[in-house]
């Protein structure tokens, strides 16, 4: 067995050379992550605050909970906030958020949802974590509980030991676990390329193998998360262009032609029903309290 394996700077080299490591993806597509939701701000939101999107958030704080996390009274950083899917059942739980969303028209969202917060409660850092000198911010192992739910300022694991070090207790990380699902593409793209769509190496893959290498402590699971969603044949059209990018391929006359015509013989009705989502990793990194968390011994103190 390759010694490798259980050499840190293997892996961590490798997260950070990886081609299809999310940041280099965006790299590879001139993409700004920090921007690449200025359109889709307002539908973000409506999601994140329907039935189903608060559902969802509950599930993961109540994964949270069973782990030992009291919300009540706790100081956490909210890193990537968006809207405030997550900083608002924080707050209602008790937690005093620091809140960091540099995209504008998310931020001005937050601000929206949050407004009912008491005095103090929430502050809203409108800055990419990446450029915060945390040292200078004071910021440095001065939150209870660090939470980083899909957003880009982990990407390598310099960038993950900047957001760990900022936590006192806990630190919650959350990021894909593998390739995209999306229905309608992984149909098409067989037409483009000729192959079938494989699982791809994941940045949540790297993470945990330095955590375990590093000697963290933590709980972590992967889960699968789907959705589906009806589109017209010109939205589901725009909407398979716009993703060519992440499997390296360009929107080209014959491209699109391909997608049109596959689009009008498979879908007659004119209407497309697209399952996404794909497998999800979470990891509660445990900075205190470091044997096996137990509700009835917690609850009989």
């Amino acid at each position: 067995m390759s010694n490798g394996l259980f050499d840190p700077q293997v892996w961590e080299t490798a997260w950070k050379e990886d081609p299809k490591a999310m940041s280099n993806k965006f790299k590879a597509m001139g993409m700004d992550p920090h921007h690449s939701f200025d359109h889709k701000a307002k539908v973000f939101n409506e999601e994140v605050f329907s039935s189903g999107g608060k559902a969802r958030s509950e599930r993961i704080i109540s994964w949270m909970e069973g782990q030992g996390v009291d919300f009540a009274g706790l100081t956490v950083l909210d890193i990537g906030a968006a809207s405030g899917g997550f900083t608002v059942p924080f707050i209602e739980r008790g937690a005093k958020v620091t809140a960091v969303e540099p995209n504008v028209p998310l931020a001005e969202l937050f601000r929206q949802n949050t407004a009912g917060a008491a005095p103090g409660q929430v502050e809203l850092v409108s800055e990419a974590f990446e450029h915060i000198d945390i040292a200078a911010k004071g910021w440095l192992n001065a939150f209870d509980l660090v939470f980083v739910s899909m957003c880009p300022a982990v990407f390598d694991w310099e960038s993950a030991e900047k957001v760990i070090s900022c936590a006192r207790q806990y630190c919650y990380i959350s990021m894909s676990a593998g390739v995209q699902e999306h229905g309608l593409m992984n149909e098409v793209l067989p037409l483009l390329t000729g192959r079938e769509v494989h699982a791809e190496s994941s940045d949540m893959a790297y993470l945990l193998q330095l955590l375990y290498l590093k000697g963290y402590t933590y709980e972590s699971i992967v889960t699968r998360e789907t959705k589906s969603k009806e589109l017209s044949i010109e939205a589901a059209l725009n909407e398979v262009m716009e993703m060519l990018p992440l499997h390296h391929l360009n929107d080209t006359e014959t491209t699109r032609k391909i997608i049109t015509e596959y689009l009008h013989t498979t879908y007659p009705e004119q209407k497309v029903v697209v399952r996404q989502g794909g497998r999800f990793g979470k990891v509660l990194i445990k900075l205190q309290e470091l044997n096996m968390y137990s509700r009835a011994s917690a609850v009989s103190k």
